[in-house]
Order: C-alpha cells, then structure tokens, then sequence
C-alpha cells in the first residue's frame, strides 16, 4: 500500500485519527473537574486545578524542542506509535487516580509522551506530501486537532452518565487499540530513509545535536518564522482560554450559553479556514514561489480586525461575525505554518524546527493566558484582545518584508 498514489493521504487520514486523540485526551481534564473534585477534594481550589493544567503546558513547551531533534534522528513511525500508546495509558491509569499527587504527575507524563507528536506528524506527512498538495494536506490533519478539542468537551457528558473514571478508561483504551492498528499501515516515508542513510554514509556519523541547532539558528528566515509563528499563538491560546469569558461579557450572556456559541463558532470556521488556505496555497504556490507566505499572509489579516471586533464589538451578529473570520484566518494561518517552513528549513531539521516553533508558540500562550485574567479582573479582556492585533500586525509586516523564498522544498 506504501508505494500507491493514494497512500500519501491515507498516511492524512491516518494521522487524523491521532491529532483528534491528542488533543481530545488533553481536554478532558479541564472538562471533567465538577466531577472529579467529589473524590479528589484539591480540584476544588482553582490555584490547583490552575496548577494542574500548567504542568503540562510547561513540560510540552520545554519537551517540544527535544522532540523534534529526535524525530529528525529516529524512525517517526515508531515514535508516533510510542507517543500515542503512551499517552493513551496515561489517560487510561488516570481513571485509577486517587489523589491530587498521582493526578500532577500523569499529567506531566502527558505533557512529555503528547509533546513528541506534532513535529513527528507534521514532518512525516510534509515528506508524503510534495508542492501540489502539502498545504491541503497539513490543513486536513490540523482538523483532526480541532474535532478532539470539541469531542474532549463531552467528557464532561460521559462523566456524568457513568463516572469520571470511566470516561479515562474508554479514552485510553481507544488510543491504545488505535496504536497497534497503526503498527500494520503506518509507515515512515523511503525517502527519509534514504537521505539519513546518504547522510549518515557521506559524514560516517549522525550531525551533531549542536551542529544542526547552530544551522538551524544562522538562518535568518527561521528567526522571522519563529516570530510570524509565536505572535499569533497570542490570540490563537486567547481564543481557546478567554473568548467564551469575553463572549459572556460582551454580550451578556451566561456561561452556559456563551462557552457552547464560542467553541463552536472557532471549530467550524477554523475547519473552514484549514481547507480553503490549503487549497488556495498549493495551487498559488504553483504560480508564485511566495504563493504560501501570500496566504498565510492574508490569513493573518483578517484576524486583525477580527481581534479588534472581538475587543469591542457587543452586538450578537458583530461578534459571532468576529469569531467567524478569527476562526477563518487563523486556519488558513494554521494551514501554512509548515508548508512555508519547508521552504527554508532543510528536510533533515524540521521537525526540530517545528518543535521549537511550538515551544515558542506554547509558552507565548500560557504568558498570554496569565495576563489576560489580570485585565479580566480589572475589566478590561475586550482591550486586551484588541491589543494582539497590533502584535499579529508587526509579524504580518515582518513575513511580508524577509521571508522570500527560493523554492518549494528544501532538501
């Protein structure tokens, strides 16, 4: 099946399936607190549950980096495999949980097995994926993370139904079955595997962690990804940490309204986004060697005022209309983050790349997280989101004015 025309996107599909795992396993924590504060009585302080979330952000960002460096030295198969398998016994061990001690530390275990899966995925379907379909490719997978987010939202429901326990059982023991269905249909690119044999031949040894990070950092155009990256992580963890507060506020809605309208208006016009700035850059791309920085480029301009609409907008359709085109930029934005870094980065570091693309991008978000409740408490999170369009706006102008690249692929 490796070596048909369709296996490429059956590598997407399969990848799918695990981005929605990761990131629905990582959700359901944050859902099912009401629940678990019965038998775990710290969840009842929200400095601790606050604390509890933390780890794994801290732990994913600082791991991110390492993982990436070892995808780019190990078989990402087996890797993706592990990291799945892993994570999935977490979930499925958290059910057995009976103090808040046990909780904190699998939830730090989560964070190191969850971390070595984006730059691993990410990377794997780039070298499945040429010029013509990348971009619609990597949108398809970001999907898969999307609809886990939304699907971790109802381990609430299960929760309630049968027990918070139960919920981390049968989680966990989807994503274990899934891995060894993996072991028979995934597999690594030949590709890859010819060029760290080439290389590893022609040098008699792997490149040096430092050498490939010192290679990775004198290229300039990595610099301007790394900021056109991390500025707007900044919105994009505001979005999914404070927007169903802001919607609540601006327009006067009770959370259990305005946390359902939020979520769902982001997904659907992100799923949106993801597809169309796919599809517009690989057929752009074709024409125009800077046909992916053009589209991510216009994604991130119609977050722009969509941020600013978002901060002061207090009618229903202004700001249902502001998370719409949000959720619409920030997917095609979402779509191109690896696509363009292909055309500057090297096939032999990127997945190192990626993973401190996404430390930056996940620290910038739990910094983003903290100072937006400080304005929330003194009132002011509308001014706060309408501020990140100036800083969405000064990477906007960075991409456009450096990152004009060569090629389409890097090797």
């Amino acid at each position: 099946m490796k070596n048909s025309k369709i296996y490429p996107w059956v590598v997407v599909g399969l990848l799918w399936v695990v981005a929605l795992l990761n990131y629905m396993d990582r959700q359901m924590l944050s859902t099912m607190q009401q629940a678990m504060k019965v038998d775990i009585i710290e969840l009842n302080k929200a400095e601790a549950f606050g604390a509890l979330m933390a780890v794994f952000l801290w732990i994913y960002g600082i791991m991110s980096p390492v993982a990436g460096m070892i995808a780019d030295r190990l078989n990402r198969k087996w890797l993706l495999l592990g990291s799945l398998f892993v994570w999935s016994a977490v979930t499925f061990m958290m059910g057995f949980t009976e103090n808040y001690s046990q909780l904190y530390v699998l939830r730090g275990l989560m964070g190191i097995s969850e971390a070595l899966y984006i730059p691993s995925a990410l990377s794997l379907i780039a070298d499945w994926h040429q010029d013509k379909t990348r971009s619609l490719a990597i949108g398809i997978h970001m999907t898969g993370l999307y609809t886990g987010q939304a699907i971790g939202g109802f381990g609430a429901t299960v929760a309630a139904a049968f027990s918070w326990q139960s919920a981390f059982h049968w989680f966990g023991i989807i994503g274990i079955v899934y891995s060894l269905i993996l072991i028979f249909f995934l597999h690594e690119n030949p590709n890859h595997i010819k060029v760290k044999k080439i290389s590893l031949k022609d040098s008699g040894e792997k490149t040096p962690v430092f050498k490939g990070l010192s290679l990775l950092f004198s290229n300039i155009a990595f610099w301007i990804i790394l900021i056109y990256f991390a500025a707007p992580s900044l919105p994009g963890w505001a979005t999914k940490n404070w927007l169903p507060t802001l919607f609540s506020e601006n327009l006067g809605l009770p959370m259990s309204q305005a946390g359902p309208i939020s979520t769902f208006t982001i997904a659907v016009s992100s799923f949106i986004g993801v597809i169309v700035g796919g599809i517009l850059s690989d057929r752009w791309v074709q024409k125009n060697i800077r046909g992916r920085v053009y589209t991510g480029a216009i994604g991130l301009g119609l977050t722009i005022p969509s941020l600013l609409l978002l901060g002061f907008g207090h009618s229903f359709v202004g700001v249902i209309g502001a998370g719409m085109l949000f959720g619409v930029g920030y997917g095609m934005f979402d779509a191109n983050n690896m696509p363009i870094l292909c055309q500057f980065v090297s096939a032999k570091q990127r997945a190192t790349a990626y993973g401190i693309m996404n430390m930056v991008g996940v620290f910038a978000g739990a910094s983003v997280t903290q100072l937006l409740g400080k304005w929330t408490d003194g009132g002011n999170l509308g001014l706060g989101f309408s501020m990140l369009g100036g800083v969405v706006l000064v990477a906007l102008i960075l991409q456009l004015s450096f990152l004009r690249p060569k090629a389409d692929n890097v090797d």
